[in-house]
């Protein structure tokens, strides 16, 4: 493996023909699948450089970045800073690759119930997080809305919104 560029949060290598992104000391991310005890799906948006517009996903960050802690906790932690809610329970359901072709860096997937509202939300430091409640059955319509505004969708959204659907 050769290393093409090192950076502060990334570094960009090559294996062979493959040049990929991998995190520095960071592999592990959480995303949180989330829905209120009243049916509100809880969504974050915020502006992401890379793609130039507001994005909409579910409440995620890096598992570790504050130090050692495990994904559960990274879970927790994450929904709380984003969200303003916390959960009674948080519930692995899998890890996967974020964009295999892209990056070493794995998701955890999180079903957090039980919620509860106990701070403001909106990030930390310069996040600038807005924090939507959607209902659950108008959710469709919602998201279709916001991709009519301009808005970029991360497509784990319809991963989440299977799982918030279909729980027990």
């Amino acid at each position: 493996m050769e290393t093409l560029y090192g950076g502060k949060f990334l570094t960009l290598v090559r294996e062979g023909r493959w040049e990929y992104c991998e995190r520095v000391n960071k592999t592990g991310a959480v995303m949180i699948f989330s829905c209120t005890p009243e049916g509100n799906v809880l969504l974050v948006e915020e502006y992401r450089p890379p793609i130039g517009q507001q994005s909409l996903c579910f409440p995620a960050g890096l598992s570790g970045d504050e130090g050692p802690e495990s994904d559960a906790v990274a879970a927790q932690r994450e929904l709380l800073e984003e969200t303003g809610y916390e959960a009674t329970e948080m519930r692995y359901l899998f890890t996967g690759p974020s964009s295999p072709g892209l990056t070493s860096e794995t998701v955890s997937f999180y079903l957090a119930t039980g919620l509860r509202k106990v701070a403001q939300g909106g990030g930390v430091d310069n996040e600038n997080i807005t924090v939507h409640e959607v209902p659950l059955d108008t959710i469709d319509t919602w998201l279709a809305e916001q991709v009519a505004q301009g808005k970029a969708l991360d497509p784990r959204i319809y991963t989440g919104l299977y799982f918030l659907k279909t729980r027990n």
